[in-house]
């Protein structure tokens, strides 16, 4: 694996192994294979380490590996799927 910006930008969010990780849009500033490889690292690494990301995005790419989805709209919450997949 080569390591980008935002790889280390994950390892340093997980390196004191913390319950919660928040993340607003981590894949915005990546093309889309740099996406794609992103979002699977980001849940492997969350699955070793048992925690949480809560995760902030208009990328339809993470859509397939999330556990839940909830969708807002103008300040609203619209659609909850708390069904774990």
């Amino acid at each position: 694996m080569v390591f980008t910006p935002s790889n280390w930008a994950i390892a340093r969010a997980l390196v004191n192994r913390p319950k919660l990780v928040l993340a607003d849009e981590p894949t915005a500033a990546l093309d889309s294979k740099s996406g794609q490889d992103m979002v699977p690292l980001m849940q492997q690494l969350a699955k070793e380490q048992g925690c949480t990301i809560l995760l902030v995005t208009h990328d339809n790419r993470i859509l397939d590996v999330a556990n839940h989805i909830a969708h807002r709209e103008d300040g609203q919450l619209k659609q909850n799927d708390l069904a774990l997949r």
